[in-house]
């Protein structure tokens, strides 16, 4: 969608100043639905922005002051003439609540009767029957001579111009109407022919008398013998059957209604205008998920762990040391061994929060006198105690996204290493966390409490016009800060022990609990999940700044959506899932914004990303790839394009420090590790007998890996702090 089309949307959601759905589509004419509150407008792609603007603010003012009721009970009037009447009254409403809209107004308007929209061209507009003219009088009145009499005509107009209510403009239809239908134009044609009436004098042809002595030379006229030796009434009554309203009549003599031609014309010029050639655009919503369907609760997991590794151990005969053992240790070194980047992101951490407090800081006078200062009062005014008052620190929390999918076996748990450090960090300086990973290879099955199997049902109600999220779908709830010290230790040897199991550099004699193993990559379908777990964490922990960490090593499964189906075998539409085309459009209805989904498959966890930070605009999110040294290159280019100078400088920052950092992404900030430098080792530990050159090797080796963890861990900090 163009950028014309999303910035008109937005206008006509601000100016409606509620929740309004608006899709723009391949129809010929915009439309506002005032039940479902849905407007409709047409791709205008041959409309100027004035013209653009202007109709979007008409269709507006119909949203915003035409109400949904069924007046055709009460009233008998044709819906052109009740047209005229309410279209000048909202438009009067919208140029009074908006001062900047009567020169949006202004300005289509004279397009239009410069182009001749209304298509009156050169006619003699006395000749128009007063609707036709009322309409022409409100819209483009100030560029064209509408001729309206004085007397009757007058007051119809100003009563269409008083209408503040839609009831008003009811009853002024309904006067409109009854004397259109009195007055035809046929004869007024008359009369005109009978008298000659200055063309440029507009409204003020004639006053009542005037047309009252017209009536009276006319009937003083000798009657002339038609060939069918009737008189005057039988040729007025032929004349009559030549004009197009008694053309149109009904049988039996009746006159048909009067029609506003100049409503109708109008609607045919603009229907030029939309394009209505190509696929029809298609507008996609995000499903509102039921987090009880979704979620797998931290506790059924690590009990899962406790329960099939119990079960091993009975039946293999073997000790828990001797099968765990080897890994446990190596867990246990890690900690150790993690301390001092802990205590760095500590540190950091510690020391932007008290700048930041310190930059918010007020200092104010107490009004008690300071007796230190008091020798200084023949040249110091100040002489006061002061005090400062700083400012309240705010409340983090964060949120971790893991990828659980199976191109992370290799680096999975130089990955899980990453996150540990970042667990730690939380953990001492008493930051509330989640870490959620995204599976779909957990069971579909649950067993109730008879053995019975149940299928898991759909985590939302499926329609036409969602994009799909499984039912294979699951966030699995690894780890949490609501548990003490001790279980939480617990539970990170459990991920410690798996992430072992997928690595080639360790050997395992245990089973991977059922539903752990590593699966796809449905990280769209979390992003999705997102929208409800972020802020029932943020509010469950009464946060004030949140932050959202997502650790993948690649791009994420296609996704699809619903569409609705009518089969000829079934009675019912069938709700089915269909590829996401290039017309299609993500709408969010809470923001406002619509983004374009015609983009390649891989790029759409970008757009998500985007509509969550549009959404949630307090929330960093902040992503962390995982890289292996041939993806490099390719992951670099995608974001900074082929061989350029921003290339260049990402490519000479990860060959330098193995990381980098890009911040045009969906991110707020996208990093780049090398899974090689994750897993080297970056304690400084030589053999008893190594040489200096060895020991010189083995410390640069330590000190560039600690230069390159800092500076990532150093940047990150900024973002959370």
């Amino acid at each position: 969608m163009t950028n014309k089309f999303e910035i008109r949307g937005m206008l006509a959601r601000l100016l409606a100043t509620e929740d309004l759905v608006v899709e723009h589509k391949k129809v010929e004419t915009a439309c506002f639905n005032v039940h479902t509150r849905c407007l409709t407008l047409p791709l205008w792609e041959k409309a100027s922005d004035n013209i653009y603007t202007m109709l979007v603010l008409h269709e507006i003012s119909h949203s915003l002051w035409t109400p949904n009721i069924d007046w055709t009970k009460q009233y008998n009037i044709p819906s052109q003439f009740v047209n005229v009447v309410e279209d000048a009254r909202i438009e009067k409403l919208c140029k009074r609540k908006y001062p900047g809209s009567p020169k949006s107004f202004y300005a289509g308007y004279k397009e239009l009767a410069e182009d001749d929209f209304f298509q009156i061209g050169d006619d003699n507009l006395e000749t128009y029957n007063l609707a036709d003219r009322a309409n022409l009088y409100f819209k483009i009145g100030n560029f064209t001579n509408v001729p309206i009499q004085r007397g009757e005509e007058m007051e119809i107009i100003n009563q269409i111009a008083d209408a503040e209510t839609f009831s008003d403009a009811l009853n002024a239809a309904e006067v409109l109407y009854k004397y259109c239908k009195q007055k035809p134009q046929e004869e007024i044609k008359i009369n005109l022919d009978s008298h000659e009436i200055p063309q440029s004098g507009g409204g003020n042809v004639s006053d009542s008398d005037d047309f009252e002595n017209q009536e009276q030379s006319e009937n003083d006229q000798p009657e002339t013998q038609g060939s069918d030796g009737s008189g005057s009434e039988g040729e007025t009554q032929q004349k009559q059957d030549q004009t197009p309203e008694s053309q149109n009549g009904q049988e039996g003599g009746e006159e048909a209604d009067p029609e506003v031609k100049t409503m109708e014309s109008l609607e045919e010029a603009l229907k030029d205008l939309a394009s209505t050639s190509g696929y029809e655009n298609v507008y996609l919503e995000f499903p509102q998920l039921d987090l009880k369907k979704v979620i797998v609760p931290n506790a059924e997991i690590h009990g899962k762990c406790g329960e099939t590794w119990g079960e091993y151990l009975a039946n293999s005969g073997y000790s828990s040391d001797e099968i765990f053992g080897p890994i446990d240790k190596q867990f246990n070194e890690f900690k150790r061994s993690a301390q001092k980047e802990v205590n760095y992101l500590v540190k950091e951490f510690e020391c932007r929060k008290a700048a930041d407090s310190y930059a918010r800081a007020t200092t104010a006078r107490t009004g008690v006198l300071d007796c230190s200062k008091l020798h200084t009062y023949k040249f110091n005014e100040d002489l006061f105690k002061k005090v400062t008052t700083l400012a309240d620190g705010k409340n983090h929390g964060l949120v971790f996204v893991l990828d659980w999918s199976g191109s992370m076996g290799n680096v999975m748990l130089d990955t899980i290493k990453q996150l540990f450090n970042l667990i730690w960090f939380c953990k001492k300086v008493s930051i509330p966390f989640e870490v959620y990973s995204f599976t779909t290879d957990y069971p579909l099955v649950n067993y109730d409490e008879n053995g019975r199997a149940n299928m898991r049902e759909l985590s939302y109600q499926k329609r036409d016009g969602l994009i799909q999220v499984g039912e294979w779908f699951s966030m699995m709830n690894m780890l949490t800060s609501k548990v003490n010290g001790r279980t939480l230790d617990e539970q990170m040897r459990n991920i410690w022990r798996i992430s072992c199991s997928f690595s080639s550099k360790c050997y395992v004699r245990y089973n991977i609990p059922l539903g752990m193993s590593l699966s796809g990559t449905p990280l769209n379908e979390s992003l999705i999940a997102l929208h409800q777990i972020l802020p029932k964490f943020q509010k469950e922990n009464k946060l004030q700044k949140v932050q959202c960490v997502v650790l993948t090593d690649g791009e994420a499964c296609q996704i699809k959506c619903h569409r609705e189906v009518k089969r000829h075998w079934e009675d019912e539409p069938y709700v089915g899932t269909s590829h996401i085309g290039p017309n299609a459009f993500l709408r969010d209805r809470k923001t406002g914004h619509t983004y374009s989904l015609d983009c390649a498959w891989d790029e759409m966890t970008d757009i998500f990303l985007r509509n969550l930070r549009d959404k949630f605009q307090d929330i960093n999110f902040i992503g962390i790839r995982v890289l292996e040294s041939h993806d490099a290159g390719h992951f670099i280019r995608r974001y900074c394009g082929y061989y350029g100078d921003e290339y260049n400088k990402v490519m000479s920052v990860w060959k330098k420090q193995k990381a980098f950092s890009l911040k045009n992404t969906g991110y707020h900030t996208y990093f780049g590790l090398s899974a090689t430098a994750l897993a080297q080792d970056t304690e400084f530990d030589v053999h008893e007998c190594a040489t200096k050159a060895q020991i010189k090797n083995a410390f640069m080796k330590s000190l560039k890996s600690k230069k390159m963890n800092k500076k990532i861990l150093g940047e990150f900090i900024e973002l959370v702090a």
